[in-house]
């Protein structure tokens, strides 16, 4: 499964300016109904979604990274966002470490294999010290998507 598949290329921000927890996840639900992925009318049972999520064990797995997800019937689809924060947020992450790389991911709540599928792939990727390390530093939009987009020509 390739990231660009289900990644939105309009739902990426090089630079989140959030700071906390719960407004990382509203922005990153901003940025799928900016994109056109997700009803501007969904945005409230979104966000309770991912934060109900959330209150069973922080998605963020370490390493700096947080993959927070949901099901939800709001979606038809998988949908992905994706966000760096160049000072890191806490994230209630299971090393204690601050969170720079955010990959949301949305499934529509009677799909499970696509969704698990996902959260697998993206999981392998970010064991790879030096893809990480490519995202952090990526400036802009595009590059991220050039460094996503080179990790999917593997595979």
């Amino acid at each position: 499964m390739k990231i660009m598949e289900f990644l939105s290329k309009a739902a990426i921000q090089a630079d989140i300016k959030s700071t906390k927890k719960d407004d990382i996840i509203r922005e990153l639900v901003d940025l799928l109904i900016s994109a056109g992925e997700l009803d501007r009318s969904a945005r409230n049972k979104v966000i309770d979604a991912l934060m109900e999520r959330e209150s069973l064990g922080s998605t963020a797995i370490g390493q700096g990274i947080a993959i927070p997800h949901a099901k939800t019937d709001s979606v038809s689809k998988l949908v992905g966002a994706f966000a760096l924060s160049k000072k890191g947020v806490d994230f209630d992450s299971l090393d204690g470490e601050p969170v720079y790389i955010f990959f949301m991911l949305l499934a529509a709540q009677d799909s499970a294999g696509p969704h698990l599928k996902a959260l697998a792939r993206i999981s392998r990727l970010f064991k790879d010290k030096y893809f990480r390390d490519n995202l952090r530093n990526c400036v802009d939009d595009n590059a991220i998507i050039k460094v996503i987009s080179q990790e999917d020509e593997k595979i």
